[in-house]
């Protein structure tokens, strides 16, 4: 109904399936989200060295009624429901007559989401998944999306439709799409045959990662990909705290260095919010909402700005217009003492040169509490942190503006946060004249409200 997206891969499909979850079709009260998922034997491209496997396709996430029962219909012209469908290739295996179904079981996951949050996917996105996508012991257990490679956008009566593929990866090569960006790992799972080859078919038997396959790949494409593109990663959730050093006020209606220590003090809602939008927009200007994990006990919850604007800015529209900056109150701090575990620490490097080198600016929010620790590079817009006081506190919210020339130096001293198989903790790294000082602490610190 409303349309048919097969028709658009072409003759490669010889064999339909679908899987009919009426009986629990999100939109008569059940858990489904998707109508059904179509499982169609795709014949490959021997031409292209591309194998025979299995497609799959989710039909839901678009309007298929355009009678505004599960989708606002908003015309022709524009996205159909949510604008896309997902996508699968799953390598057939010797002798498999028909298709696994545990992949229509991770699109309504997927589609779940999507109808909980409202946030979209596109392009270049991950998901950290964090188990095998097959519930089996495979090493495949995260998720890229890029567009198909058969099926083109199609116009349908109630929009159009863009089709999302799912390209399985191993938690080396998510790490790397975090660090770096989703679209250069993709490009090089697809000069990797057993890795996804031309058309990104997943294997879930896969046992090495593309960098286990060709170590040159992490140094040669990876690290100089950070280095000349910069990282999209522009926050993480982390275990982190900061204390503020300056000295107590002389005097008492000052109020700029109230010292965190002795007055606790809850995140102002205007605040609460900038943060939200700063870790969900990856603080673009116009940007979509960016996909925070799936799973929200996840650790280490990653956040990735969409398409790096031309400069960056910590502001973000809806929220400027609210309230002008000058309204909210900022101390500046005459001197600050960050605190990171191990984990944490490990990201400054990236942060540093990935980030604030490249004009960009890196967050830090505390999975515990409200605390939040931005470093913010010189030229980024909207940061109440400015050269002349490069730290600056809206209630429980760092900001710390850094300079090329202290941030390169930064990245000497922090050298040995890149082997950490050498490290002791606690470790303390100072820069005096600075006013800045920075620890590495075990976990317990941090799972110990009273630290």
């Amino acid at each position: 109904p409303g349309h048919q997206p097969c028709a658009a891969a072409g003759p490669a499909l010889t064999f339909c399936s679908l899987i009919n979850t009426a009986h629990a079709l999100y939109r008569l009260g059940g858990p489904d989200p998707l109508d059904y998922v179509s499982m169609y034997r795709n014949i490959g491209n021997p031409a292209l060295n591309v194998p025979e496997h299995w497609h799959y396709v989710s039909f839901g996430l678009s309007d298929l009624y355009g009678d505004n029962r599960v989708h606002e219909f908003t015309g022709t012209d524009g996205p159909s429901g949510f604008g896309f469908e997902l996508t699968f290739r799953l390598k057939r295996e010797t002798g498999e007559s028909a298709p696994p179904t545990w992949p229509a079981e991770l699109m309504q996951g997927l589609a779940r989401y999507v109808f909980q949050s409202e946030n979209t996917f596109c392009s270049g996105d991950h998901v950290s998944w964090h188990s095998p996508l097959d519930n089996s012991e495979s090493r495949i257990q995260h998720m890229l999306l890029t567009e198909d490679p058969q099926m083109q956008p199609v116009q349908t009566p109630f929009g159009v439709v863009t089709f999302l593929q799912i390209v399985g990866v191993c938690t080396e090569e998510l790490h790397a799409a975090q660090q770096w960006n989703g679209q250069g790992i993709l490009e090089l799972l697809r000069t990797v045959p057993v890795a996804g080859g031309p058309w990104l078919i997943t294997d879930m038997r896969r046992g090495e990662t593309i960098f286990e396959i060709d170590p040159h790949l992490q140094q040669e494409r990876v690290d100089k990909g950070i280095e000349t593109d910069g990282s999209n990663l522009s926050g993480v959730s982390a275990k982190c705290a900061w204390d503020d050093l300056s000295r107590p006020p002389e005097d008492d209606e000052d109020s700029r260095s109230i010292c965190i220590g002795t007055q606790p003090r809850r995140l102002s809602g205007k605040d609460t919010e900038q943060i939200r939008e700063t870790l969900r927009r990856g603080l673009e200007i116009n940007s979509k909402p960016v996909l925070p994990p799936i799973n929200a006990q996840r650790q280490n919850g990653l956040n990735h700005d969409r398409a790096p604007s031309r400069k960056d800015s910590l502001e973000s529209e809806s929220s400027a217009a609210i309230i002008p900056h000058e309204l909210i109150r900022t101390r500046q701090l005459e001197s600050v003492h960050l605190k990171f575990n191990q984990e944490s620490g490990a990201l400054i490097p990236l942060c540093l040169r990935g980030r604030l080198l490249h004009g960009r600016h890196f967050t830090y929010k505390s999975i515990t509490g409200d605390t939040a620790i931005t470093f913010v590079s010189t030229g980024v817009e909207g940061a109440f942190a400015t050269e002349e006081h490069p730290y600056a506190a809206h209630g429980p919210w760092l900001q710390i503006l850094l300079t090329e020339e202290f941030v390169e130096r930064m990245l000497e001293d922090l050298e040995d946060l890149n082997s950490p198989e050498e490290f002791k903790l606690p470790k303390e790294y100072s820069w005096p004249e600075k006013k800045l000082k920075v620890s590495i602490l075990p976990d317990a610190v941090f799972d110990n409200p009273l630290h």
